[in-house]
């Protein structure tokens, strides 16, 4: 316990550093001199590997994903954009010190990658659940990500995976503002195995940018979420709950 709460202590002295400096690199770009390249959208995917999510949680996260990609329809958006190429990374987090990327920033501009992608993403390594919820912590290191991908966009998203509300570390509404001060977008996908209201949640705290959007787990909110954000047009209806538009 002492050595929680010294943890927190220590936090929330360096939050407003840490923020300022992981923002400020996100929004900078790639190191002077390093060649980019472009694409049509910039996309973290973080997924929720705190203590409240079981194997099965998990797998859900990360199957749902792999079987999205594989789906025609993401092909279609890909190829529907002017430069007809995406990057894409996947990211664990938990609590504010424990934050993996899973699979590398990988450019999608086929059919080909995309399949490895998938591949990659079904294959990614699971391990034991710890740590507490820290949505706040888990924006800025996305964020930050953004700064050392090697490509350049206008369009740069943060797809945050949860099926909590925050517990530890920076508030998320002072992430999200920092967030998206830098012009980066933040959209979340609730499950709602724990938290019934959960969707508010992400709504009033969490989520920010343009065109956010927050959208409950379902058979199909995975593909339809990540159509939507490649191909900007408007995602189609719901199916059971209506989405959350920021």
């Amino acid at each position: 316990m002492a050595v929680r709460k010294r943890m927190r202590r220590l936090w929330r002295r360096w939050v407003p550093a840490l923020a300022a400096i992981l923002v400020l690199y996100a929004a900078g770009g790639a190191a002077p001199g390093r060649a980019q390249i472009v694409v049509d959208l910039e996309l973290v995917l973080a997924v929720d590997a705190s203590a409240s999510i079981v194997d099965n949680t998990l797998d859900f996260q990360l199957a749902g994903h792999a079987a999205a990609f594989r789906d025609p329809r993401i092909i279609a958006a890909i190829d529907s954009g002017p430069h007809r190429r995406v990057a894409v990374t996947l990211v664990s987090w938990s609590d504010p010190m424990s934050f993996q990327v899973l699979v590398p920033w990988t450019l999608l501009d086929s059919a080909d990658s995309v399949r490895a992608f998938a591949d990659r993403v079904e294959q990614a390594p699971r391990r034991d659940f710890a740590g507490s919820t820290g949505i706040g912590a888990a924006m800025l290191r996305s964020a930050a990500l953004f700064g050392d991908s090697g490509f350049l966009s206008s369009r740069r998203i943060i797809d945050l995976v949860s099926n909590g509300t925050s517990n530890i570390g920076i508030r998320p509404e002072y992430a999200r503002d920092t967030v998206t001060a830098a012009g980066i977008t933040v959209n979340g996908l609730v499950i709602l195995d724990e938290v019934a209201w959960l969707a508010d949640y992400f709504t009033a705290s969490v989520v920010g940018g343009a065109d956010c959007f927050v959208r409950a787990a379902a058979s199909r909110a995975i593909l339809d979420k990540l159509v939507w954000e490649i191909a900007t047009h408007d995602p189609p209806p719901a199916s059971g709950r209506p989405d959350r538009r920021g």
